[in-house]
């Protein structure tokens, strides 16, 4: 996530595509052999797109074998930044004091966007890749041989035709659905994102009305891309970002849902809703100019979901 986004002409957000996009193996074919202690994760607790990386770290259990550096919720001109904050860290491998330090020594004269996360190579000291949706599948295929849970599989062969259809579509409407429609410049791109937005939400209401996850009874990398979105959607999306037709709350399945991801063992540790909050309704003076961070909603995710018997 960047504040550098680019709009079309009629004043809708486009997110830029990553830059760095090479890929570890366990094999080390690709160049980047993975090796436990010598990749280390840049990430913010308020990024969807970085939670997702932290995610799928804890459900493979890589604690151990890949570092994390956490950034500062509250960005400035300058960008992501280490400060000395609650749930922040600092720089663990080189004391720098802003992310945008890392892109430049990856390719001096660096001038696009800052994002999080970073999977960082200690080994040739670069950027090895920042787009998350590779660094989630590096994590759930390369590491098992220094992984606690080498038995997670979140992107299985037999579902992932199915998986990737899903979550294209997931992503357009809903994981960027909600920005295309927070940082719309007009109402016709504001209409055009969350219409398709709800309309996604309640098909996969409906779908997770008859199974426990995404894709029946074990949970993929399709249910935690979801999962990003929707822990944060009504503390942050319904109101900062008008996506507002209906509350995850208001559905009939999608609550019980997000609190049974919620309580896997692992991910609320993941989950900072304070740096969330901190982030969205303090960096975007051009959405909410006063920067007043609200107390609410309460949103109970350690309540019982029921969603065991479920096949």
């Amino acid at each position: 996530m960047s504040s550098a986004a680019a709009r079309t002409s009629r004043r809708g957000f486009v997110r830029q595509n990553a830059r760095f996009r090479e890929w570890v193996t366990a094999d080390g074919s690709s160049g980047y052999a993975a090796e436990p202690g010598r990749y280390h994760l840049y990430v913010s607790h308020a990024c969807p797109w970085a939670h997702r990386t932290l995610v799928v770290r804890a459900l493979k259990g890589l604690e151990d074998a890949i570092g994390v550096s956490i950034v500062d919720p509250i960005r400035d001109e300058r960008g992501w930044a280490f400060r000395d904050v609650p749930g922040a860290t600092d720089d663990a491998l080189h004391g720098w004091s802003y992310l945008s330090e890392a892109y430049v020594a990856t390719q001096p004269g660096y001038d696009g966007r800052i994002s999080v996360p970073v999977l960082w190579d200690t080994r040739t000291d670069r950027i090895v890749n920042n787009e998350s949706a590779d660094i989630i599948l590096m994590l759930n295929e390369a590491f098992d041989a220094f992984a606690a849970h080498p038995e997670v599989d979140l992107y299985p062969a037999e579902l992932r035709d199915e998986i990737d259809e899903l979550n294209r579509h997931v992503y357009e409407t809903v994981n960027n659905g909600v920005y295309r429609a927070g940082f719309a410049g007009s109402q016709e791109a504001y209409d055009e994102a969350v219409y398709p937005l709800f309309e996604t939400l309640d098909a996969l209401d409906e779908r997770l009305g008859s199974q426990r996850f995404l894709f029946g009874a074990r949970h993929t990398l399709a249910d935690w891309r979801l999962f990003t979105t929707l822990v944060r959607f009504d503390p942050v999306y319904v109101g900062h970002f008008k996506c507002n037709l209906r509350r995850i709350a208001d559905y009939a399945h999608l609550p019980a849902y997000l609190r049974d991801l919620y309580q896997t063992p692992g991910i609320a540790q993941t989950v900072d809703m304070d740096h969330i909050k901190r982030h969205y309704y303090a960096t975007h003076p051009d959405i909410n100019p006063t920067c007043i961070v609200p107390a609410g909603p309460i949103v109970d995710l350690d309540a019982p979901h029921g969603r065991e018997a479920l096949g």
